[in-house]
């Protein structure tokens, strides 16, 4: 079925891309307020029963059904996917020309960086993984590593690519009615603000960058942010004066979750 609506999807012209983001582009997107409330699951059968406003989940791994099932408790659902990275599992991945993939990932088997830098040659991919996450009725997108030109991925990324890739991805985004979150890459908030609808942070209590998402915040937007290593004590009054709203994971993002109260 998952392969039927790629198909579908990957067929006729791509949506067309916005130069810019203004109100009018994000008529009727989700752009949570600050205190949003969330649960981020990507791996194993998806546990509803959090009694949270936004469910962020894998785009590929999560049923329909389990979408819907979401919907109808008045959950926002918001559907994982990597942008900046070519994993092997997925089922599209054989659509990255090779000359596109780099270096791999630390720590993460089978994921290795994009070349960003040629968005043109990605586009296709991305474009129909925006059309899946519209398909199976996402409210949203989570694009992970989006902040390449800080890393060693095999090719000169530079700032400006990556805030050009960036912008392009809020803008088909948008153009699809879907929201869109940041992902980590506090290097730039600055300069994407008002691309994106909300951010989210790993680890910025444990690193001290928790004061990198006051842009979305002083904007009107929900920082989410999840912790890995620190506990609820230690991490949770920081992340409540930052204004994030503050989960506990393991690695794995399986369903267990603790919550700032």
């Amino acid at each position: 079925m998952l392969l039927l609506i790629v198909s579908a999807c990957s067929s006729g012209e791509p949506a067309a891309t916005l130069g810019t983001s203004t109100d009018s582009s994000r008529a009727g997107v989700w752009s949570p307020p600050p205190g949003t409330t969330w649960q981020w699951q990507l791996t194993g059968e998806i546990d509803t029963s959090y009694d949270v406003e936004m469910y962020d989940v894998d785009l590929f791994d999560t049923p329909i059904e389990t979408i819907v099932l979401l919907q109808k408790k008045e959950r926002i659902v918001i559907c994982y996917l990597s942008a900046g990275s070519f994993e092997d599992w997925r089922a599209d991945s054989g659509r990255f020309p090779p000359d596109v993939i780099g270096e791999s990932l630390d720590a993460w088997p089978g994921e290795r960086w994009l070349d960003i830098h040629e968005i043109e040659a990605i586009a296709p991919v991305l474009e129909s993984r925006l059309d899946l996450a519209v398909a199976k009725g996402c409210d949203g997108v989570e694009p992970d590593n989006v902040d390449g030109h800080l890393s060693s991925t095999g090719f000169d990324i530079s700032g400006g690519d990556q805030l050009a890739f960036n912008r392009w991805l809020a803008d088909e985004a948008h153009a699809r009615g879907l929201s869109i979150g940041l992902k980590n890459d506090l290097s730039q908030v600055g300069d994407l603000v008002d691309w994106f609808d909300w951010i989210l942070v790993e680890g910025c209590v444990e690193f001290d960058e928790c004061s990198g998402v006051e842009p979305f915040l002083a904007a009107g937007k929900a920082a989410f942010g999840a912790e890995y290593s620190l506990s609820p004590v230690v991490a949770c009054p920081v992340a409540r004066e930052a204004g994030i709203s503050m989960i506990f994971k393991d690695l794995d993002l399986g369903a267990a979750t603790t919550i700032c109260p």
